[in-house]
């Protein structure tokens, strides 16, 4: 997570503080800034979560973050971004926090569909996902601690940050305006069609 990656840790910090309502939760700051590092290469396989949580973690953030036309969470390994960051960055109360937030979908999906997350329908997945996100985003959502945030709080944190510092999200889905020397800070939306980084 360098800024040869595309952007550094304090720019990511703020861009989601931005999409976040302008707060970050403490555990996620303290992860990005100590500078966790992705876990790389083909023979991958999770340290801090278990294969079904990784997995699970790999919808969740597919469905934070889907592939439209540009590759969404998945394709930048999100999970491993995300395993990496509980596992070496987050104190242990706040990685007990949100293996219990996993376990608490878990449950959640068998009381209404009777199944585990993993094996319930994409609809399915996405509707308790677009709950979770309505629970503690929404107009009716209580306020939090900034210092021991909810699972999902935690986790939405995690996909984008993940994201936007992976290098499919910094070169594929933000623009870039690199013209040396020059700058045009009034060029209307419609002629870029993203967000520039």
């Amino acid at each position: 997570m360098t800024s040869s990656e595309g952007i550094g840790r304090r720019e990511a910090l703020r861009r989601v503080g931005v999409l976040l309502g302008g707060i970050v939760s403490a555990p996620t700051v303290a992860g990005v800034l100590s500078g966790c590092e992705r876990m790389a290469g083909s023979d991958w396989s999770p340290q801090t979560l278990t294969s079904p949580q990784s997995q699970m973690v790999d919808t969740i953030s597919e469905i934070i973050i889907p592939a439209t036309d540009t590759p969404g969470a998945s394709a930048a390994n999100v999970n491993r971004f995300i395993d990496a960051m509980i596992g070496e960055s987050y104190q242990r109360e706040d990685r007990d926090r949100f293996l219990q937030g996993l376990e608490d979908v878990d449950a959640r999906c068998k009381n209404a569909y009777d199944a585990p997350f993993l094996e319930c329908t994409v609809e399915q997945q996405r509707a308790l996902v677009g709950e979770l996100d309505d629970d503690t985003f929404g107009a009716d959502a209580p306020d939090f601690d900034r210092d021991a945030p909810p699972f999902f709080r935690m986790m939405k944190e995690l996909v984008i940050i993940g994201y936007y510092t992976s290098e499919i999200g910094a070169t594929k889905e933000l623009k870039t305006n690199v013209v040396p020397g020059y700058y045009d800070g009034d060029v209307p939306y419609e002629e870029v069609g993203r967000a520039w980084a």
